[in-house]
């Protein structure tokens, strides 16, 4: 019984020691300082954690979708005027360079507070099989003119989309749910490391 008992106390200190070797000591030693009890070290858990958001460079924070409504009118020779509707779906996406964010503790409010540059636009992404195209006039016998005015009616298509997806309802929608990811992802490590009392709003800085 003695040895059975022995054999089993040196296979659980095999085990932590084994565990410890294992164990990332990075983490350990960065974020938690060992003082008889674990006491979490709150500012360098906050900078290991905004240096893992700035390492992801960008955030899709939203993507908004819609359709683009356009027309254009070429007059030809006498009576030879065309004429080309367009309705096409688009969708556009809202980015956040995080390499630019910057971070503030206030340790007595227990607050971070996390600043955000201004939301940047990705490129309009057209759904052309999904358009709606209604040609009209002599011209539309002449496919040449058709394709000239579908990419006179697209040109005007991209920038009336780029005009409607920066509507004040729409960028808002977009600002509010890139804060939403940016504070979620610093609340996370401040749960796990037992500082749930800490909170993380996010801002964004103004663009002039």
């Amino acid at each position: 019984m003695t040895q059975s008992w022995k054999l089993l106390a040196a296979t659980h200190v095999l085990a932590a020691g084994a565990g410890y070797a294992l164990a990332p000591r990075e983490l350990l030693e960065t974020n938690v300082v060992h003082n008889g009890f674990f006491e979490t070290d709150t500012k360098r858990v906050l900078a290991a954690a905004v240096a893992s958001l700035r390492a992801e460079n960008k955030l899709m924070a939203y993507s908004y979708k819609g359709f683009a409504e356009v027309s254009v009118e070429r007059d030809g020779f006498l009576f030879l005027n065309g004429r080309q509707d367009l309705i096409v779906p688009a969708a556009v996406s809202y980015f956040v360079d995080l390499s630019k964010l910057t971070a503030g503790y206030d340790e007595t409010a227990r607050i971070v507070t996390i600043h955000l540059p201004p939301l940047t636009m990705g490129d309009v992404v057209f759904e052309p099989e999904g358009a709606r195209t209604a040609n009209g006039g002599l011209l539309t016998f002449d496919q040449e003119e058709v394709d000239e005015l579908s990419r006179l009616n697209y040109a005007s298509a991209r920038r009336a989309f780029v005009k409607q997806a920066q509507g004040r309802t729409i960028v808002e929608a977009a600002q509010k749910n890139a804060k939403a990811n940016i504070e979620s992802a610093l609340q996370l490590p401040l749960r796990i490391v037992g500082r749930p009392d800490v909170k993380v709003v996010a801002r964004f800085r103004s663009s002039g």
